[in-house]
């Protein structure tokens, strides 16, 4: 598994040297990011494709799984890469998933009709689902606009504005759905889940091509946003300066609110649709850790954390390379994916905002000077060893630890020492 972690990398430097800035078109040289993607993600088909059987003998559902958990993550990854193209953060998609599946089940169970007067969620009419779901919309936009507030009118930086919603936001759904189901069951009784049994509510999510179909229309209307408008302009000046952007006589503050609403209200629509799939609504467990995966897809598609730099295209693509990564883990670790899931989504990151940050700076800056440098080469190597120690087999763990561990001393060394030799070079 440790060859998934530098294909991303590997792909995108590959495709920059093939394109050329002075070719007539530059079709290449302006798309090298989502030439990339596509390259890595056929790699890490290829490679679970002969890893594991399960691609071979179930085809059409490996890929309509892939597609829908791809739309799922993409709808809210969406968001969370327009607020970082604008130059801020949301640390809140996973919760606002959790409240927005919280919001959407208890407007479903309060409208419902009662027989005997308990709620009866297996025949809900049309018009209670579209309630909730605007209902849901507004709680999130009223989400978003506390964000832009918090940020805009009390300065506070996009970090803690954010972080204070990834905190407070899901334990007040744990509060409020204890609430909703003792006046929905009118008893004593206080629950922490919602079932909510209509068809109709569970294709929403159940259907593969539905968060498909929801997740290109977002992915074309935001990219119209982005590259056609004004205001898709402004946003990308805001996020690359915003002082200047400021100056200019842009207000600033409204375009804040335009995208911290925008990964609100997305982050939403991914909570109904997570709630449609599973059946059911528990602000405990829906949406945990979410934030994460959303801001790395976003880099990995080439988002800049600095701000002003990103795509559409490149979202998506980061989603869909997330996604066939995690599902390369599944097919490798049946046993316990989720123990490696956390460790990939993680080594992805760093490589994708590492890589970002050496593109526009070049391949011949010195990454390790000095005793700091020669005390990361040594971290590199022990941390190469114990990752490979931790994923292999049980009877290869010390073998292929040692290994990992020996090539990476052996790679990075080089690179210190070469480096070393051109500065001595530069110098003298």
């Amino acid at each position: 598994m440790l060859i998934l972690f530098p294909l991303l990398c590997q792909a995108r430097y590959f495709i920059t040297m093939l394109s050329s800035p002075h070719s007539s078109s530059g079709f290449f040289q302006r798309h090298r990011n989502e030439f990339g993607l596509l390259i890595a993600i056929l790699c890490v088909v290829v490679f679970t494709t002969f890893i594991s059987d399960s691609y071979r003998e179930f085809p059409k559902q490996n890929a309509t799984t892939i597609l829908r958990e791809t739309a799922l993550l993409g709808i809210f990854a969406l968001g969370a890469g327009t607020v970082i193209i604008a130059g801020g953060i949301d640390l809140s998609s996973g919760s606002v998933i959790a409240f927005s599946g919280m919001a959407f089940s208890s407007v479903c169970l309060l409208l419902a009709p009662k027989v005997d007067g308990l709620p009866q969620t297996d025949q809900l009419s049309v018009w209670i689902l579209v309630a909730a779901f605007l209902v849901t919309m507004l709680a999130a936009f009223l989400v978003g606009s506390f964000h832009a507030w918090l940020i805009t009118a009390i300065e506070l930086p996009p970090f803690v504005a954010t972080l204070a919603s990834l905190v407070g936001l899901r334990s007040l759904a744990k509060l409020l759905i204890q609430d909703v189901t003792q006046i929905a069951y009118a008893s004593k009784t206080r629950k922490s889940t919602i079932l909510i049994t209509d068809p109709l509510f569970s294709s929403l999510g159940n259907v593969w091509w539905v968060p498909l179909l929801i997740f290109a229309i977002l992915s074309i209307g935001l990219w119209i946003l982005l590259s056609k408008t004004v205001v898709g302009r402004h946003l990308y000046a805001l996020g690359g300066n915003e002082q200047a952007t400021r100056l200019s006589g842009i207000r600033t503050d409204r375009l804040k609110w335009l995208a911290y609403c925008i990964g609100s209200m997305t982050a939403a629509i991914a909570g109904i649709l997570y709630t449609c799939y599973v059946g059911t609504s528990e602000p405990t467990r829906d949406g945990a850790g979410y934030e994460l995966n959303a801001i790395a897809a976003s880099v990995v598609g080439g988002c800049s954390l600095t701000g002003g730099a990103g795509s559409i295209a490149g979202i998506v693509l980061g989603s869909a390379f997330l996604k066939v990564v995690i599902d390369s883990v599944a097919k490798s670790f049946e046993s316990r994916p989720d123990l490696v899931e956390g460790l990939v989504v993680g080594v992805l990151v760093v490589l994708a905002v590492a890589f970002n940050e050496l593109r526009g700076r070049g391949l011949r800056k010195q990454l390790f000077p000095g005793s700091l440098g020669v005390l990361n080469v040594l971290i590199l190597t022990l941390l190469a060893g114990l990752i490979t120690f931790a994923t292999a087999s049980p009877e290869y763990k010390i073998r292929n630890g040692l290994i990992a561990g020996g090539g990476a001393l052996l790679l990075l060394g080089l690179r210190t020492v070469l480096e070393r030799r051109s500065a001595q070079r530069a110098r003298g």
